[in-house]
């Protein structure tokens, strides 16, 4: 019986001492805590400075999260494409341009932070050549200096841009802000696929949104100017202007590089302007059979922020006289409060929704019998 008991706790084990076995497998090389390189490089120019944006890798190429960053290297060359990073143009610290996105909890992995970095473009680089192009593309290191590649890799045009106007200025009028400048940067001979155009945009006060007023062809005067009507009267806006290179690529969209901004300036759109004065005023009596009146029609004032109209009456040799108590909503009015046997004279104005009154229009006259 002790050895049938024996065979059977034997047999019984075996199994479980093998399974145990199997569970366990080679050690693992200890990770190289190599950040994984960015697939999201983005770049934009403006002026001679190119601002580069990605997102730093959060876990590192053997998919390990990533404990510690070191510098990240800015590459560019005239390469169409870079194969490693060179001399440096600049390196970006862990914590240069970092903006946090996503959830707020503290040290989780699954946050997303947003690096950026701006390059400056020697001026050497620089020139009328539309086909001149460089390339950029960074490298993540970790803490001990060492990074697992290049990110994706950008290419930015090297055309000259030109400078902003130096007389950006305005003026009010009752049409909307008038932006004016010179037209004095535009080099003598600008390359055949290369144009220029001025762009002018506007900012509400207190308001990051920036809205395109207009633009005007670099090529159409020396002295220029855009008329921006689409403002709301008694706002406060910054307006800046640009001048914007357009490049013409064959089988591809033009390709535009925007640069330097003018200072802002500020202007209160204050509405000191009447509508247009009303024309064409008739005067006509009737009252055979019925109480006497006299209608008076005219042509309506198209402007957009017209309040109503202001009827005015006198007889001949004293002062007009309102006669409405209230604006008149449409280009017609009947006067019940004539006498017969007198002549009256009659004029027209129009008044805007804040209250500035045109002058009078040209008087139309009519006697009651």
């Amino acid at each position: 019986m002790r050895w049938s008991t024996l065979t059977l706790l034997l047999a019984v084990g075996a199994p479980l001492i093998l399974t145990a076995c199997a569970t366990m497998g080679p050690p693992q090389p200890p990770s190289l805590e190599l950040p994984k390189p960015p697939s999201d490089l983005r770049a934009v120019r403006k002026g001679d400075r190119v601002i580069l944006t990605w997102t730093a890798p959060s876990v590192t190429t053997d998919r390990k999260t990533v404990r510690g960053r070191g510098a990240t290297r800015i590459c560019r060359g005239l390469e169409a494409k870079l194969t490693q990073c060179g001399v440096p143009a600049g390196e970006a610290t862990a914590q240069t341009g970092a903006t946090q996105a996503g959830p707020s909890t503290a040290k989780s992995s699954k946050q997303k932070i947003s690096v950026s970095y701006s390059d400056v473009l020697p001026a050497a680089m620089l020139d009328d050549n539309p086909l001149g192009f460089i390339t950029y593309a960074i490298e993540v290191l970790n803490a001990d200096g060492r990074g697992a590649g290049l990110s994706n890799q950008v290419r930015i045009s090297l055309v000259r841009t030109l400078p902003p106007p130096s007389d950006f200025a305005y003026r009010i009028t009752g049409q909307g802000v008038v932006l004016s400048w010179t037209n004095d940067s535009l080099p003598t001979a600008a390359a055949r696929d290369v144009h220029y155009v001025y762009r002018v945009y506007r900012r509400p006060e207190a308001s990051q949104e920036r809205i395109l007023a207009g633009e005007v062809p670099a090529g159409s005067g020396r002295s220029l100017t855009l008329t921006d009507s689409s403002i709301e009267w008694e706002k406060t806006y910054e307006y800046r202007a640009e001048t914007v290179t357009v490049v013409a690529q064959e089988k591809q969209p033009e390709l535009e590089i925007e640069g330097d901004d003018t200072p802002e300036v500020k202007v209160f759109a204050d509405d000191v302007f009447p509508p247009a004065v009303p024309v064409g005023l008739q005067a006509v009596f009737s009252g055979p059979g019925q109480k006497a009146f006299v209608d008076l029609v005219w042509a309506p004032v198209a402007d957009v922020d017209l309040g109503g109209y202001n009827v005015y009456r006198r007889e001949e040799g004293t002062a007009a006289v309102k006669a409405n108590a209230e604006l008149v909503k449409t280009p017609a009015y009947r006067d019940v409060n004539v006498v017969a046997g007198k002549n009256y004279l009659y004029s027209v104005s129009a008044v805007d929704v804040r209250g500035n009154e045109s002058a009078r229009s040209e008087e139309a006259g009519e006697t009651v019998p």
